[in-house]
């Protein structure tokens, strides 16, 4: 089947854009604090909390990245499997969550400032940069693809007007504004999702037409990949989940420990309906659309549903892909005001400079993100790229804070330096020519670091205790 734009489906996408300002400005209004700001006052309840934690994960990263390209690319089980790191990864923040909770920082630098010094701070700070602005940069990507499949624009034209609307979005209302609509888009997205689902396997000629469509490989266990490139998708994803500061954000903003308990069993149940369903539509559409970027695949099945059905699809899809880009924009120049500019370039900053400082800093770690989509060919890479980063430069040293309290200053400071060069190194020297993904080699390293550095300097470590109020 040859694909063709459809322009009606761009009105439900506006109309679902106003709805989301007018919502963004009305929760604007209620900010009076950085906290606010950033913490959404700590107020979130369970219904919010599930929804802003879905949509937070389930962004970009799903709908071009993720489960959506793995299908497409490379088959239906690497896909489907692909939601198990997630949820390894919640199961194991839910176990820590009310530790998360009553820690009472407003960054991850900031918790590994407590454990290893004001230099893990500075380089969480970092590395936060670097895979953040990664992250923000495939959200345009994504909502450009939306702008190509509903208009025709050009995926590079649409990347610069995606580039302006999710960063003035991220500039008005912060947590304040972005978590309810989350809230709202994830559950609207569940919906279209579960409709969709029948419709297009009618539209693609039913399960036997649309696996005979599609190359003999897509159908394996691994699909057309190997073993280790298979780890090499999984292991960055999981490592980013388990030490996102995004997520330990929305887990410092519930309004008690029942609601974060509650939100996070919600968030868990919401991923088990969309990532599986994501898989099989965009496996759909590999067997539809066989010549189209594989970003698009996903998007592209909203031009086959009935126009309602695939209008409010879009129309979640593209709020996914906004809060996300949202989130992580606000994450990221979170780091930079607390991280650094209050405590290295103005000590005697206050509330309302903090929040000043946030908003100006968008807009420039946004043109960054816009920079960074010249670079990477596609969604899928930079994704690999950006969770890479983190889950070793972060992770290894933020979960020992919770769960392996001895460890060590030097062995946490070694370990995410370790992290982030091996990253690097890998990524500019070796990932091409090898196929084998960064996280194969630098989270195992950042680990042996960690752990190594602690036994030869165990007499350095003091245990510390989480504090009792956030």
């Amino acid at each position: 089947m040859e694909f063709s734009n459809q322009p009606i489906l761009i009105w439900f996408v506006v109309g679902y854009g106003v709805f989301m300002l007018l919502l963004g400005m009305y929760y604007s209004k209620k900010i009076s604090s950085s906290e606010d700001f950033i913490l959404a006052g700590k107020s979130l309840g369970p219904v919010v909390l599930m929804g802003t934690l879905l949509a937070t994960w389930v962004g970009s990263g799903s709908v071009t990245g993720g489960q959506n390209s793995l299908a497409y690319s490379f088959g239906i089980w690497p896909a489907l499997m692909s939601t198990l790191p997630s949820l390894i990864g919640i199961a194991t923040i839910f176990l820590i969550s009310s530790k998360i909770k009553h820690y009472g920082k407003y960054t991850v630098a900031e918790i590994l400032e407590v454990k290893y010094g004001k230099v893990a701070s500075l380089l969480a700070a970092l590395i936060i940069i670097l895979a953040f602005v990664g992250i923000v940069s495939y959200q345009y990507q994504g909502l450009a693809y939306i702008l190509n499949i509903s208009l025709g624009i050009p995926v590079g034209t649409g990347t610069i007007i995606a580039a302006v609307i999710i960063i003035f979005l991220a500039g008005i209302g912060g947590l304040m504004s972005v978590a309810p609509t989350d809230a709202f888009s994830a559950f609207l997205v569940i919906f279209g999702l579960i409709i969709a689902l029948p419709i297009a396997l009618s539209s693609g000629g039913g399960w036997s037409e649309i696996t005979s469509n599609v190359p003999e490989s897509h159908l394996s266990a691994t699909g057309s990949l190997s073993f280790l490139q298979l780890m090499g998708y999984y292991i960055p994803t999981l490592f980013l989940l388990l030490g996102d500061q995004n997520i330990y954000q929305r887990m410092s903003s519930s309004m008690d420990d029942k609601s974060t308990k509650l939100g996070t069993v919600g968030w868990i149940i919401g991923l088990i309906i969309v990532t599986p369903v994501i898989s099989i539509l965009a496996f759909i559409s590999r067997s539809m659309f066989p010549d189209i970027e594989p970003g698009m695949a996903l998007i592209a099945i909203t031009s086959v549903l009935p126009v309602v059905i695939g209008g409010i699809l879009i129309a979640a899809l593209t709020a996914f892909i906004v809060t996300t880009g949202n989130s992580y924009l606000l994450s990221a120049a979170t780091s930079v005001v607390y991280d650094f500019v209050g405590k290295y370039l103005k000590k005697d900053i206050d509330d309302h400079q903090r929040l000043v400082y946030t908003r100006v800093l968008i807009p420039i770690l946004g043109i960054i993100a816009f920079m960074l989509t010249m670079y990477f060919p596609t969604v899928l890479s930079v994704q690999m790229y950006a969770y890479t980063v983190y889950g070793a430069g972060i992770t290894p040293a933020l979960l020992a804070v919770f769960l392996f309290p001895k460890v060590t200053k030097p062995a946490g400071l070694a370990s995410m330096a370790s992290g982030l060069v091996s990253t690097l190194f890998w990524e500019f020297f070796f990932v091409q020519s090898t196929g084998i993904n960064s996280a194969l080699i630098s989270v195992p390293i950042a680990f042996i670091v960690l752990f190594a550095v602690t036994l030869f300097t165990k007499g350095q470590h003091n245990e510390m205790e989480v504090p009792e109020n956030g």
